[in-house]
C-alpha cells in the first residue's frame, strides 16, 4: 500500500469495486486531477478532481478509491474551489 506521493501520470483510477473511474493527469494540491478525455462521466469540458481522502491504496499502475465507482462522480471536486460539484456543474 502506498500514498498520494506514489501516484504518477497515466495511472488508472478505479473504485472500491474495481470499476474504471478515469486516468491520472497529475497530483495537484493534494488531489488527483483526472485527464479530461477519460473522466468516466461522459463529458470533457473541464477536469475532475478526486480528494486525497478517497484514496484507499496505490498499487502497481492503479489507484484504488474507498468509494464504489457508481458514487465517485458525486464526490468529484471543482477545479478552483475544491468544493464538491453540484448538479449544474456535472
Amino acid at each position: 500500500m502506498s500514498g498520494i506521493e506514489d501516484i504518477r501520470e497515466h495511472m488508472e483510477v478505479i473504485g472500491a469495486d474495481g470499476v474504471h473511474i478515469g486516468t491520472v493527469d497529475r497530483v495537484e494540491d493534494n488531489r488527483i486531477k483526472l485527464i479530461r478525455a477519460d473522466s468516466g462521466v461522459g463529458h470533457e469540458e473541464h477536469h475532475h478532481f478526486i480528494p486525497k481522502g478517497l484514496i484507499a491504496e496505490v498499487e502497481g499502475d492503479r489507484v484504488r478509491l474507498t468509494a464504489r465507482g457508481d458514487v465517485v462522480a458525486d464526490l468529484f471536486e471543482q477545479e478552483q474551489t475544491g468544493q464538491p460539484l453540484d448538479e449544474t456543474h456535472q
